[in-house]
């Protein structure tokens, strides 16, 4: 057997390993809660570890199968060059739809081993049997895609005259974000299978209390957590890269991360409620379902071929299989929460409008038209050329029309949610606590007319972006006056913290969204040209070559302080000539400079046509979305006072500022991850 065989036959047999072992574990599982055999029960975690090794022996040899260049697979012959970088070559796994999958079926891997090794001692309790039962159905249906119609490692004969492959796309060799994006963002996507395998184990085993809840809190937060991550990074990709200056573009891929991000923020909200006062138990259930099937379906979008974008993969045989395994998490699903109805019925009610689960309530209605809005628009294109067989598009104005006042509500809610009581608010009180939040955003509304600020969207976002932010900030003052920096751990108090984040970005998109200016600017070497407030000069045009790129460089000198370099770049194995853009960043804002087209300048040339854009307060996206990181951290953690496993589920009215604990498990006591 050469070297070359060893690839493909070692990684099919860790794929078929993979697949053999979720679908006995599932097969064995089922038989073992069923008989009650309890011996059994406790050997289930042996499949999630045979799961996990058949998957990393599979990711093992496709990436040998890279750096050896070996050619008899036609993955490696579609994304595998020589002169590819160790970086981008590592990166190629997941530059096309099979490896794509490889990647989503490794990280699977993985979270099913993690949840057999956190409740190892715990696999005889029947919600945890389910839930790996869930887990072990999940993973085999991405192990049977990843070994049949999607394999990364099917053998081809390599063309005569065949010398090397054309390496990555263009787009996905450029950038280092392109190592760390797209496996985060699956740490989010797959991440979610876990509180959905435990939600669907509460349905069949009927303990729908607050168990469960309990046993997937962490989990469903750091897959938020992740997905969030990844989105930014794509965001921030997208400004790197693309040229175009922007971050989000409403694209159908983009929009396909969005959806369940959207659902699952809902569900970390909600379940609040439920865990306080025993309510929104049938909410909190299809806010999972919908967010793992989104997950799904946005893996169908992005990976079917339907739809065109810079970010989606190309047609492969997956569409019919991720279409089909959606359409059977959404049936099942609602089969078994209608099946539970009954035991779905929460024991307490809203007691008024204006309080605490009153807003949540809000919030869960305001996320979920938000994610309509947004699935709407990304399917209708598609479902008009099903059906009338013609082509339409649904562009930014639409998304911008809908999204901008759902965005405002949210920073309205973000204000008042947090200053709320349980059960209901009298006026006194809300005037109390709303009086500095209510003068922050005052001042902020006064600072941004001050500054220049005009239009009435741009001025209501500073202006509620300043009154949520008053609202966080009131409550860490007196968390942290209480408990010292400990104010600052805890789910209530880092959440916190995540919505000065968010508030950030809100504000760095409506500045940048609003205020963004641009020019198309001719120069010559030699001569300075002035324009929004800067100097532009062109030093020189220079040229660098290699093997894999030729890339022309427009060395410009901005306001006479320091040279920055747009550039276009050749890739020789595909042909495609790739913008490069150049940024000087500050806090206030960014000039984003690019050469304008894609028409290569002469190496030497004394004249280049740039294209410039000045962005406001960009950088604060990335620094709101590190906060919103540090703040996930923090609230992964219990704060200084917890409720007591004996305490009731419907919690007195109290004061929203102290940090609400989880109500008595179903399970034992600290058996969360």
């Amino acid at each position: 057997m050469t070297a070359a065989t060893v690839n493909a036959a070692l990684g099919n047999a860790g794929l078929l390993l993979m697949l053999v072992a979720s679908i006995v574990g599932a097969l064995s599982t089922v038989a073992a809660v069923r008989s009650g055999n309890v011996r059994a029960l406790r050997g289930v975690s042996r499949y999630a570890w045979l799961i996990l090794a058949g998957a990393v022996l599979a990711t093992v040899m496709m990436q040998r199968a890279l750096i050896t260049r070996d050619f008899t697979l036609a993955y490696v012959q579609q994304v595998g060059a020589t002169s590819t970088p160790a970086l981008y070559n590592v990166a190629a796994m997941w530059s096309a739809l099979e490896g794509s999958i490889l990647l989503w079926v490794l990280v699977l891997a993985g979270f099913t081993a993690a949840v057999a090794w956190r409740y190892r001692k715990r696999t005889d309790d029947p919600l945890v049997a389910w839930a790996m039962v869930v887990m072990f159905a999940v993973s085999a249906f991405f192990a049977f895609v990843a070994f049949g119609p999607a394999s990364p490692f099917q053998t081809v004969a390599i063309p005569p005259g065949f010398v090397d492959g054309p390496g990555p796309n263009p787009l996905l060799q450029n950038h280092i974000l392109v190592l760390f994006h797209p496996p985060i963002l699956y740490l989010g996507y797959v991440g979610f299978t876990v509180p959905f395998a435990f939600a669907i184990a509460a349905l069949v085993t009927g303990r729908v209390g607050e168990g469960w809840l309990m046993e997937t809190r962490r989990w469903a937060l750091f897959a938020w957590a992740f997905l969030t991550i990844g989105i930014i990074l794509g965001a921030w990709w997208s400004y790197e890269v693309l040229g175009w200056s922007g971050v989000w573009a409403w694209d159908p891929v983009e929009n396909a991360s969005l959806l369940p991000w959207l659902t699952g923020t809902a569900y970390i909200h909600s379940v609040l409620v439920q865990e306080r006062r025993g309510m929104l138990r049938v909410w909190n259930i299809s806010l999972l379902v919908a967010t793992f099937a989104l997950t799904i379906l946005g893996t169908f979008i992005t990976r079917s071929g339907i739809i065109s974008s810079v970010h989606a993969f190309g047609a492969g045989e997956v569409d019919g299989y991720l279409l089909g395994f959606f359409g059977v998490v959404v049936f099942v699903s609602l089969g078994l929460i209608a099946w539970r109805g009954d035991r779905l019925r929460s024991p307490g009610s809203i007691d008024s409008p204006v309080s605490r689960e009153g807003a949540f309530l809000a919030n869960n209605v305001l996320f979920t038209v938000f994610a309509f809005v947004v699935l709407l628009g990304t399917l209708f294109p598609l479902l008009v050329e099903a059906l009338q067989d013609r082509r339409t598009v649904v562009g930014a104005p639409y998304f911008d029309r809908l999204s901008m006042p759902i965005g405002l509500v949210m920073l309205f809610l973000m204000g008042i949610a947090p200053v709320l009581p349980w059960r209901k608010a009298s006026t006194e009180l809300l005037r109390d606590r709303l009086f500095w939040p209510a003068w922050m955003g005052a001042g902020c509304l006064v600072l941004a007319l001050v500054l220049g600020a005009d239009g009435w969207a741009p001025l209501a976002a500073f202006g509620l972006a300043g009154f949520a932010a008053g609202s966080a900030l009131r409550q860490l003052v007196l968390a942290t006056r209480r408990q010292g920096w400990r104010g600052l751990v805890g789910r209530a108090n880092g959440g916190m913290v995540v919505h000065l984040g968010v508030i950030l970005i809100a504000v760095g998109l409506a500045a940048s969204n609003s205020f963004t200016h641009s020019a198309t600017i001719p120069l010559e070497v030699g001569t300075v040209q002035r324009w929004g407030g800067h100097t532009f000069e062109l030093l020189e045009i220079t040229e660098e070559d290699t093997a894999r790129v030729n890339v022309v460089k427009a060395q410009v000198l901005l306001d006479g302080d320091q040279a920055y370099a747009p550039a276009i770049t050749l890739y020789k194995k595909i042909g495609a000539n790739i913008g490069t853009p150049s940024v000087r960043t500050g806090f206030t804002k960014d000039v984003y400079l690019t050469i304008d087209g894609t028409v290569r300048p002469e190496p030497g040339a004394t004249e280049v046509t740039l294209r410039v854009f000045v962005k406001p307060m960009i950088l604060w996206l990335w620094i709101g979305a590190g906060l919103m990181a540090v703040g996930t951290l923090l609230a992964a953690f219990p704060g200084h006072r917890r409720r007591r496993p004996t305490d009731p589920v419907s919690a007195p009215i109290g004061d929203p500022d102290v940090e609400p604990a989880a109500v008595e498990p179903a399970a034992p006591v600290g058996a969360a991850p």
